[in-house]
């Protein structure tokens, strides 16, 4: 092996998927794409990274709440478009074509276009390192929409798609909790 710089550890390691996060300031709606996420645990615990430099930041930060909408590949000009403009001065939603749908517990929209939503609420932000913690509250999960293929970034301007999915539920039954 060769050595690399330490600078680009972080694109050998790849959270989750790449997500959306509407939030509602009280007045209006906006998105942000957020690359690095990852589920806490078996619950519906999530964290994400983000801080002041996003606009949603602080409509996060102050309604204490906001939506996760799990893009799939074909939405990826969209999901690209979302994070490389500011809420500041665009309607992102409208700009990129996204449906704004009413959720049931927080202020924020669904995405209709997506293939899954999570509303949920801010138990916990970790400044230090410009994490945020989000408990589910809500979930929806559109079984009839085709592409389910979601989008993973390297941190480079590159992405991977999911592939094949690898069965092995049996071999890790023991681990699972019960229902899953």
């Amino acid at each position: 092996m060769k050595t690399m710089p330490i600078s680009k550890a972080f694109t050998l390691i790849e959270p989750g998927p790449v997500v959306l996060i509407t939030t509602n300031d009280g007045e209006k709606n906006n998105i942000m794409t957020i690359s690095w996420t990852m589920v806490m645990d078996f619950s519906p615990r999530f964290a994400i990274t983000t801080g002041y430099w996003n606009y949603s930041y602080n409509a996060l930060r102050n309604s204490k709440e906001c939506v996760i909408a799990i893009p799939t590949v074909d939405l990826i000009d969209q999901v690209v478009g979302v994070g490389t403009c500011s809420g500041a001065d665009t309607d992102k939603l409208e700009k990129f074509g996204l449906t704004p749908l009413k959720a049931k517990q927080v202020a924020a929209p669904l995405i209709k276009e997506c293939l899954a939503n999570i509303e949920c609420k801010v138990i916990d932000i970790v400044e230090k390192h410009n994490i945020i913690v989000l408990e589910g509250v809500e979930a929806y999960f559109d079984k009839f929409r085709e592409e389910k293929r979601t989008i993973h970034a390297i941190g480079d301007g590159t992405f991977i798609v999911d592939g094949d999915k690898l069965d092995r539920r049996e071999m890790m039954r023991s681990k699972l909790p019960e229902g899953v």
